[in-house]
C-alpha cells in the first residue's frame, strides 16, 4: 500500500456559510473532490479519497464550528494512520490578499481559531498549511463578520483560477515535495 495523505480544509458547515470567506479551505477540498470524481460521504465530518500516482489521498471537510476543527483532524490522522507530516490544512487567511496563496510546514496559527484548535489537538505545528487569502477587512469592519460575509462579485468572477492554483499546488506536495508546491503558488503570483 502506497502512503496515505490527509487534506483538511477548514470551513463552517451549513448553506449560510458555503460561499463565505471562512469557507476557503472547503471550497478548496471541494476542487480536489471534483477534480477526481471523488465522492462525499459522512455526517459529521465529510470525507473524500482518490488515489494520486500510488498515493491515497483522503478529503476532509469536519462539519463541526470551524473553531472546533482540530478533534476531528486529529481523529481521522488517527484512523486512518496518517502520520501527521502528511497532514494538508487549508484554511482562509486575512494576511494574504485575495488571490494570494502560501504554503508553509510548522509555524503559529496566528488568529485563525480553526488552525489553533487543529495545533491545540495535534500538539505540533509539524505539518504544512495552505493559507488562501481572504484580504483584511475594511475600516470599521469588524474580522468576525468579515470572514462569514460571501465574496464579491469580482472575487467570485477569480475563485475559479485561485481554486485551481490551489488544488495544484497540494497535488504537487503530494507528488513532488514542498518546494515544488511552492514554486507553483510563488510563480503564479508572479504573473
Amino acid at each position: 500500500m502506497g502512503e496515505r495523505w490527509l487534506v483538511a480544509g477548514l470551513g463552517n458547515p451549513t448553506r449560510r456559510y458555503a460561499g463565505t470567506r471562512h469557507n476557503a479551505g472547503f471550497l478548496v477540498a471541494d476542487r480536489l473532490a471534483e477534480r477526481h470524481g471523488a465522492r462525499w460521504r459522512g455526517l459529521t465530518t465529510r470525507t473524500a479519497s482518490f488515489e494520486l500516482d500510488g498515493r491515497t489521498v483522503l478529503l476532509a471537510e469536519p462539519l463541526w464550528s470551524i473553531n472546533l476543527s482540530g478533534r476531528p483532524v486529529a481523529a481521522l490522522l488517527r484512523r486512518h494512520g496518517v502520520p501527521v507530516e502528511r497532514l494538508v490544512v487549508v484554511q482562509d487567511d486575512l494576511d494574504f490578499p485575495f488571490g494570494a496563496a502560501r504554503l508553509k510546514r510548522g509555524g503559529g496559527p496566528g488568529g485563525h481559531h480553526g488552525a489553533r484548535s487543529v495545533h491545540k489537538a495535534l500538539g505540533t505545528a509539524d505539518y504544512a498549511r495552505l493559507r488562501v487569502g481572504v484580504g483584511r477587512p475594511p475600516k470599521g469592519t469588524r474580522v468576525d463578520h468579515w470572514v462569514v460575509q460571501e465574496f464579491s462579485a469580482e472575487e467570485r468572477e477569480r475563485m475559479p483560477e485561485l481554486l485551481d492554483r490551489c488544488a495544484d499546488a497540494v497535488e504537487t506536495l503530494v507528488r513532488r515535495g514542498p518546494n515544488r508546491a511552492q514554486d507553483v503558488l510563488h510563480t503564479a503570483d508572479a504573473r
